[in-house]
């Protein structure tokens, strides 16, 4: 069984078809996508977490609410226009009973998306969210994200209620995309294991949104799970240079990502100088890495497809899981350990979860 902890299909349909299902038919291949029914199936994917994610740079206080509830309605569309293919699923037993079809988890990629409010948290989850990303690329009120200036250090005391709270409705705590002293305070206040649900290793790359080693040796003591992600700039140091000096060049010309002119001198500046190439065996660095700081049962597989953005050579899009997995197998994984990271630390994750908020 293979479940991918991160997809943004669900934002890539709202950018590119203005979420009318109508206007794309999933069931072939659809080659401004990473993402179809027919690569899922190519890909062995079991179970798939689609992110309802919403752009804080778009997106704040109640509009953020708002958008949010769009995406879950929009993914809630997409399972019922594929029945054959898809089924909702909002626990670990519903996971393991969607035989042939993919069960279809939610997860919010960002606390802007309750607006700081615990009633949203909880009308989220009544609505099947099953992880929380505690922030985007920008700070929250309550929390720091690992890409924007600390302000916090931390955890807020609201900070806290919310990781509390998720603890109490049975929501994964999702570490990605927040700064490693989150990561620290957020693993001392949890009482369910925690998930990174794409994030790799920050000492393979140094990049602020990878993860620590004492912060991985945390979350095996926590029993958590780092869901590895394919993203290039994640992956490769190489490539995670290129894109910091084409970041410092926008600032330079005071650009700013939000700006027109950004997506221009970023296409300028790959046809001067493109970037390097990012493949599986970079993946498989963070994988087995992972593996050896937290250990076989707190590593899992992100790969955080969104749309045509350039993926590692060998994992382009959704249909590359299998080589991944070979490649593993090649370096001396046995078929019990490739069934853990496929799948079974993050369903272990998931009714841990739940026998958490039962108790």
């Amino acid at each position: 069984m293979l479940i991918d902890g991160h997809n943004d299909l669900a934002w890539a349909l709202r950018e590119r078809y203005g979420a009318d299902l109508d206007a794309v038919d999933l069931r072939s291949v659809v080659p401004d996508l990473h993402t179809d029914l027919e690569r899922l199936a190519a890909g062995g994917v079991s179970a798939q977490f689609w992110s309802v994610y919403v752009s804080p740079d778009h997106f704040t206080g109640p509009a953020a609410v708002t958008a949010t509830l769009e995406q879950i309605d929009l993914v809630r569309r997409l399972v019922a226009r594929y029945p054959d293919r898809l089924v909702l699923a909002t626990t670990a037993d519903e996971v393991a009973a969607a035989g042939d079809r993919i069960a279809s988890l939610l997860g919010m990629e960002g606390g802007h998306c309750i607006d700081g409010s615990l009633a949203v948290l909880r009308m989220m989850r009544a609505l099947g969210v099953r992880y929380l990303t505690l922030t985007h690329n920008k700070n929250v009120s309550w929390a720091d994200s690992a890409t924007d200036v600390p302000v916090l250090h931390g955890l807020s005391e609201f900070g806290e209620d919310v990781v509390r709270e998720m603890n109490r409705l049975g929501m994964l705590v999702d570490l990605s995309h927040v700064s490693a002293e989150v990561m620290r305070h957020a693993l001392r206040v949890t009482a369910a294991p925690a998930i990174f649900s794409h994030s790799s290793a920050r000492a393979v790359c140094d990049h602020p949104r990878n993860v620590p080693d004492d912060v991985l040796a945390a979350l095996a003591g926590n029993g958590g799970v780092c869901m590895v992600t394919f993203l290039p700039a994640f992956v490769s140091p190489a490539v995670t240079r290129w894109h910091a000096h084409a970041k410092a060049e926008a600032r330079r010309r005071g650009i700013q990502k939000t700006d027109p002119a950004y997506a221009e001198l970023m296409a300028q500046l790959t046809e001067q100088s493109p970037p390097p190439v990012a493949t599986v065996d970079h993946v498989v660095a963070h994988i087995e890495h992972v593996r050896e700081v937290a250990g076989i049962d707190h590593v899992g597989i992100g790969g955080d497809y969104m749309a045509a953005e350039d993926m590692p050579v060998g994992l382009e899009d959704v249909s590359g899981y299998p080589r991944l997995f070979a490649a593993l197998a090649d370096r001396g994984w046995s078929g019990a350990d490739l069934a853990k990271l496929a799948g079974g630390n993050i369903l272990r994750v998931l009714r841990a979860a739940e026998a958490v908020a039962c108790g």
